[in-house]
Order: structure tokens, then C-alpha cells, then sequence
């Protein structure tokens, strides 16, 4: 098992990709904390990996407060008593907005769960991959911080700055044992879309346009086995890079 050992925390966990890379994770060996503002299906989730055999906790945190980021770290490392692998994976969609109707609000809400709480979860760990000269972060992009119009103009700035977060980590901290690398995954079939209550007719149009070149959407498991892969010791040289997940839809 690629995992066996190590303690892993997987945020926005409850469903989606991050549920299903807290199952693989599990099944691999890890014991993992799966933590989402939904509790109570955070557990199911675990209730799921125990009853294959697999370890797990699940903790509520909103990656958008400072005070939820440090409780969920504090609380994996007293019940671990160490921490090898972060996945960011908490992250919500912006209805499209283009810039000219842009808010304040919505500005600031997207950045603040799909940056400002991965930069949060990170500074929290570093120390900790510090002290043991080993340690692993997995940012989950997207291909809208690859490309400029897949999504709504927040949305597509705040994964933007995911990726040259990654990049940025992953090498200042390389020569601590310490690696980070993000994902892009073009679409996926996940509950994400809830998320979108009213997109903009505008902006939806733009960022629709170049959907029929999409070769086909993914599952959230193709994306578990990409996690899997960074997180493990079989990606030992991949270090602040960002692998996309889109069935090549990029390439085009």
C-alpha cells in the first residue's frame, strides 16, 4: 500500500473528488481526516472507509476561518500524532460572473475559500514538514487556473492564484523534503455545480464556448488516482508543477 502509514487531511471531503480521494487514500494505507462544513456527511464518509477495513476522523472546518484551519490541524496531529499529506481540495464556482459585474462580495467570498484557505491550510503544516524534513501538498487547481475563460472571472483569478502558489511552495520549501503540486482537472462529475445558483447569462455563454471540444467529463476517481500518485512516494520528482486531468481537453 503507496500510503501505508502516513496521516493525510483532505479538505471539502464529504463528497466529490475529496471524498473520493479520502476513500483511495484510505485504501492505501493512509488514515485520513476528512473535513467539510457538512459534518455530519464528512461522517458517512467514514463511516464508509471504516467499514472497509480503512482508518478515519472526520472534522467540521470552514477552510475561510483561521480559527477552523488551525483547530483541524491541532486536532489531526493530537489524534495522530503527525501529519504527512495535505490535499486542498475545498472549493466553490462563481455563477459565471465577468468582470464588468463583478462584486466586492463575490470577489472576496471566492478567494477566500478557493485561496486564502489553501495558503491558511499550508502555513499551518509547513512548520510541521519542517521540523521532519518530509511532507506533501496537493492544491486542487482547476483548468480555469490554466486557461482564462472556464469559468467566471473570480473564479478563474483565485485558481490562477492556486497555481502559482503551488509553484511558488514547492520549490522554496524542495531542499526541506518538502514537495507541493496541484492538480487542473478539466470537468469532472461532481456536486460542484450546486454551487452554481444563478449563473450569469453573459458569462456563462463566454465560458461555455469551447465545451464541445471537451473529448468527455472524468470521474471523481480519475482524479483520486492523480492524487494518489503526488501524494506517494512514486512522484518523488515531481515537485511545483501542475498536472492537468482533462481527457486532453487543454491540448486543444
Amino acid at each position: 500500500m503507496r500510503l501505508s502509514g502516513k496521516v493525510a487531511i483532505i479538505t471539502g471531503a464529504a463528497s466529490g473528488m475529496g471524498k473520493a480521494i479520502a476513500e483511495l487514500f484510505a485504501a492505501e494505507g493512509a488514515k485520513v481526516v476528512v473535513s467539510d462544513l457538512r459534518v455530519e456527511a464528512a461522517q458517512t464518509v467514514v463511516t464508509e472507509i471504516e467499514s472497509k477495513g480503512g482508518t478515519g476522523i472526520a472534522i467540521a472546518a470552514n477552510v475561510a476561518k483561521e480559527e477552523d484551519v488551525q483547530q483541524l490541524v491541532d486536532t489531526t496531529v493530537k489524534q495522530f500524532g503527525i501529519l504527512d499529506i495535505l490535499v486542498n481540495n475545498a472549493g466553490i464556482m462563481d455563477n459565471f460572473v465577468p468582470a464588468a459585474e463583478l462584486t466586492d462580495e463575490l470577489w472576496e467570498r471566492i478567494f477566500a475559500i478557493n485561496t486564502t484557505g489553501p495558503m491558511r491550510t499550508t502555513r499551518k503544516v509547513l512548520p510541521i514538514f519542517m521540523e521532519k524534513k518530509k511532507g506533501v501538498i496537493v492544491n486542487i487547481a482547476s483548468a480555469g487556473g490554466l486557461q482564462g475563460s472556464r469559468a467566471g472571472a473570480a473564479y478563474t483569478a483565485s485558481k490562477h492564484a492556486v497555481v502559482g502558489f503551488t509553484k511558488n511552495v514547492g520549490f522554496q520549501y524542495a531542499t526541506l523534503g518538502i514537495r507541493c503540486n496541484a492538480i487542473a482537472p478539466g470537468g469532472v462529475n461532481t456536486n460542484i455545480g450546486t454551487t452554481i445558483n444563478s449563473p450569469n447569462p453573459f458569462g456563462m455563454e463566454r465560458a461555455m464556448a469551447g465545451m464541445n471540444l471537451n473529448p468527455r467529463s472524468g470521474d471523481p476517481e480519475e482524479i483520486a488516482k492523480v492524487a494518489l500518485f503526488l501524494a506517494s512516494d512514486d512522484s518523488s520528482f515531481v515537485n511545483g508543477t501542475v498536472v492537468a486531468a482533462d481527457a486532453g481537453w487543454m491540448a486543444y
